[in-house]
């Protein structure tokens, strides 16, 4: 992907209030500065400090990945990262998926993960998008149409089980 993309959301919160959300879609060379520092601090705020799981985030996965922020008054609320297939699995895959805990429970987290599978089904079409998803979450994840593969694991101290997402109109060849 070639350039940055920005799309305002309108996000109607529990309270009935209506929240204007903007979307950017970047590269890591995208990223400006201060983007970074807060995509940074949100995932160190909710995988390290709320989830208690001290592990090495900087992983060399974010160069290479298209990074998703949703932002208002420039706070970042959610942000997650694509992957390319061949990176993580051979499949592409979404990663480091994190909603502020100050907007959880606005479907916040539904629409990024539908924007993320719609990004990535655009560009590497017929790949499948597979995610290592906390295991506690994967109602969430399979109600947006990913599927359990295996059994549970442990990833850095925590529950995890593989998921996929199956592009739909693929047929299999036939014999």
């Amino acid at each position: 992907m070639t350039g940055e993309s920005r799309t305002l959301f309108l996000l109607r919160c529990n309270d009935g209030a209506d929240m204007t959300v903007l979307w950017q879609t970047l590269s890591f060379n995208e990223l400006a500065v201060g983007q970074l520092y807060a995509v940074l601090q949100l995932r160190q705020e909710v995988f390290v400090v709320e989830q208690d799981c001290a592990y090495l985030d900087l992983d060399n996965r974010d160069q290479p990945a298209i990074h998703m922020l949703a932002t208002r008054n420039d706070r970042l609320l959610a942000y997650q990262r694509c992957l390319p297939p061949g990176l993580s699995y051979d499949e592409s895959s979404l990663g480091r998926i994190v909603v502020s805990g100050s907007v959880r429970g606005q479907q916040l987290g539904n629409e990024l993960v539908q924007r993320g599978i719609e990004h990535n089904l655009t560009l590497w079409p017929g790949a499948g998008i597979r995610i290592s998803a906390q295991a506690h979450l994967q109602g969430f994840y399979g109600a947006l149409g990913f599927i359990g593969e295996g059994s549970e694991y442990l990833e850095d101290n925590i529950p995890h089980r593989q998921m996929y997402y199956e592009p739909s109109g693929l047929v299999a060849a036939e014999p």
